[in-house]
């Protein structure tokens, strides 16, 4: 990418499970310039650092799911190193944003703000990260949103707040396994001597923005902080009965807690500029700004302002809500995204993998769609019904069962199979979020391979009764750079209309209304979406987790 006078960059970075990946977008033209990720297993920089081939550090337990924080450092360094060697003008870059997978989170011991300094002087840009920070950690592993094991430990503090209603109300979400705070308290009674030993936790999203501007207290955002089962979501503050039920037991109690946590701050918020070691080492400005950051799925929400649906590998429904709007199941959980603006997120794990499978059933590879495309074609919306949940469901919360056909006696067949299986799918997601859903004639966006395909488009018009558009795929490196960019004009005192400039970088397809016959087998004298409600209640009732 050619160097250009007066050009102002926004880089957003996302630390995920596998690796990390980089997006520059031009904050005055909105185009995307570059573009790159670091796999943590492919690249030598980065795989030595004990991972297998599940990108995991080898369980010392059941239900473990940790990596090493030197690799995310590593990571950093390679980036930066290829982005210099690619053209990337990074002197040009003005804001840097950053999304991190959500729940995970690091333990820096005392020495962190010694250690960090280093940063700080210019004779550290001779070494690497990892090797300068080396010695931050309590706790040498960086637990990730993969664990498993606090089932104890998410009933006790459940208990100790005065069970799931309250959860619910206090944090947005009723204390999910992987969320930072169960996490938490499993290290403390488990390795009290390590917990006694942290002086900050930082979640990876504020733990890569520490280490840009040096500075281990940079605050944790308020998005991520919906993801620890310890901040109060309404309040937008560290929650004191959540504190006080996630560290019952532990050394220092709620106040030794509380004092390990940073400040929370809004995502958008400027927490400092580059540090020194990056100015030097790879040419940045001294004067580009670190933003605060946030987690992968709030910054993934930030190019839609309103609802989005992700037809993937797993479905993800994002709902934009008031603020106020919960899910009292607790099947979704509460948020905010990368610029601050409230929605609820609802992950049903068996997604449009399923539908491949049903493909495959018939023969048909994954990257055949014309036969399929044509069976859903030659079947009326509502008319056929199919479940089939080849894995544990997370929403609704439900076991895993096989194939199960509602539709008579008849020969099983392309056609049915798969319209059913689409259709009860969609259905769930439908159904399960109604109740933190407003009816609404706004655009739901649809992104995904299946966003490609008309006759799933229409379907979801017609379960969902509202026009559907769908959007190019962006991920959280996008949203941490549209971000970014907005971050940066407004800690400037500059106009930044965040609508039209995601619609620029992120392109969207043409509006397609529901049809009204559509519509009527769903909702109205058809009833499915009634009859599958009462199916599929008694078919989960049969198949408990």
């Amino acid at each position: 990418m050619a160097n250009q006078e007066n050009q102002r960059l926004s880089l957003g970075l996302d630390s995920s499970t596998q690796s990390l990946s980089a997006i520059v977008i031009d904050i005055d033209t909105a185009e995307k310039c570059f573009e790159h990720a670091i796999d943590y297993r492919a690249d030598p920089r980065t795989n030595g650092f004990g991972i297998r081939e599940d990108y995991l550090l080898p369980p010392k337990s059941e239900g473990e799911a940790e990596q090493p924080p030197l690799m995310y450092l590593s990571s950093l360094d390679a980036m930066f190193a290829d982005m210099r060697e690619a053209g990337v003008a990074l002197e040009n870059i003005v804001a840097i944003n950053t999304s991190g997978q959500q729940h995970g989170h690091v333990y820096l011991n005392k020495n962190a703000g010694i250690i960090f300094s280093n940063l700080q002087r210019a004779e550290s840009s001779t070494l690497e990260l990892h090797t300068l920070l080396g010695g931050v950690f309590s706790y040498y592993s960086a637990p990730i949103w993969m664990t498993a094991n606090t089932v104890d430990q998410t009933q006790h503090v459940r208990e100790a707040v005065g069970g799931k209603s309250e959860m619910i109300e206090r944090s947005g979400s009723d204390a999910p396994l992987r969320f930072t705070g169960a996490v938490i308290r499993r290290v403390g009674e488990h390795s009290s001597r390590t917990y006694a030993a942290t002086d900050k936790i930082q979640l990876i999203s504020s733990f890569i923005p520490a280490v840009l501007c040096a500075n281990p207290l940079v605050p944790i955002d308020i998005g991520n902080g919906c993801g620890m089962s310890l901040m109060n979501y309404r309040n937008k503050e560290w929650d004191s009965e959540l504190l006080s039920a996630t560290a019952d037991g532990l050394p220092g109690g709620s106040d030794g807690l509380r004092n390990k946590l940073p400040e929370l701050a809004p995502p958008d918020s400027v927490v400092g500029n580059i540090s020194v070691y990056f100015v030097e080492k790879y040419g940045f400005s001294q004067e580009c700004a670190v933003i605060a950051g946030s987690g992968d799925n709030p910054q993934a929400k930030v190019p839609v302002s309103g609802d989005l649906l992700s037809l993937g590998t797993s479905f993800v429904n994002m709902v934009s809500t008031d603020g106020d709007t919960l899910d009292p199941e607790g099947y979704a959980n509460a948020m905010y995204d990368g610029i601050g603006r409230p929605f609820m997120f609802g992950c049903r794990t068996n997604g449009a993998m399923v539908w491949d499978s049903v493909r495959n059933n018939y023969g048909l590879s994954k990257e055949e769609y014309e036969p399929a495309e044509a069976a859903l074609k030659d079947v009326s919306p509502g008319r056929v019904m199919t479940f089939w949940q080849p894995k544990t469901e997370s929403f609704p919360v439900s076991g895993a069962f096989d194939l199960i056909r509602t539709n008579g006696s008849g020969p099983p067949n392309l056609a049915d199979d798969y319209t059913g299986v689409i259709e009860t799918s969609l259905a769930a997601v439908y159904v399960y979020s109604q109740i933190f859903t407003q009816q609404t004639d706004e655009t739901l966006y649809v992104t995904g391979g299946a966003a490609g395909s008309p006759q799933i488009m229409r379907r979801v018009a017609g379960i969902w009764n509202r026009p559907v558009a769908s959007i190019e795929k962006g991920g959280a490196a996008l949203g941490a750079a549209v971000a970014g960019a907005k971050a940066y004009c407004h800690h400037n005192n500059e106009q930044f209309n965040i609508e039209i400039f995601s619609s620029n970088v992120l392109k969207r397809g043409d509006v397609l209304q529901p049809e009204s016959d559509d519509v009527t087998a769903y909702h109205g004298d058809g009833k499915y979406l009634q009859r599958f409600g009462d199916i599929y209640q008694k078919i989960i009732r049969e198949y408990p987790i």
